[in-house]
């Protein structure tokens, strides 16, 4: 455990893995823009150290090779799983903006989440994994328990 919280064991580390990942972000500008306010610094630290760990790698845009673009790698996707059990279980416990339906679908259809990702990483696919969405939305543990089936409170 101790290598891997080395390697991402900060806040932005996750959230670029994150948006690679759920979002479909590939460029500096766009993690840049995502919302979470990373100073540009520390951006490029974390894309730095994502890509010598292996994570994370850089390749030029299709379309226009003198742009960058960021793609997980193998290693990388692998941390699929992981961050998919960090999303619900944020979610049962702390107010998301991530609607509460979007919450009960991945908890409900893991593999089949798993599999899509996967899937878009596969085929270079920078499609959202979940929709953009606006507002607060209620904590997804005042309607649901804390248990990790997310049964229903009596």
């Amino acid at each position: 455990m101790s290598k891997a919280l080395d390697l991402l064991g900060d806040k932005w580390s996750l959230l670029i893995v994150r948006d690679m990942m759920v979002r479909g972000y590939r460029t500096f500008r766009e993690f840049q823009n995502s919302g979470e306010r990373i100073a540009t610094n520390i951006l490029t630290d974390r894309l730095h150290r994502l890509e010598v760990g292996g994570i994370a790698q850089r390749e030029p845009a299709e379309k226009d090779g003198r742009s960058t673009h960021y793609r997980l790698t193998s290693k990388g996707i692998a941390l699929g799983p992981v961050l998919l059990e960090l999303l619900i279980w944020g979610a049962h416990h702390e107010e998301t903006d991530v609607p509460c339906a979007a919450i009960e679908h991945m908890a409900q259809n893991r593999e089949a989440v798993l599999a899509e990702a996967y899937r878009r990483w596969e085929q270079r696919d920078p499609t959202p994994l979940i929709p953009p969405f606006t507002g607060k939305s209620k904590s997804f543990s005042k309607t649901k328990s804390n248990s990790p089936k997310g049964k229903s409170r009596s």
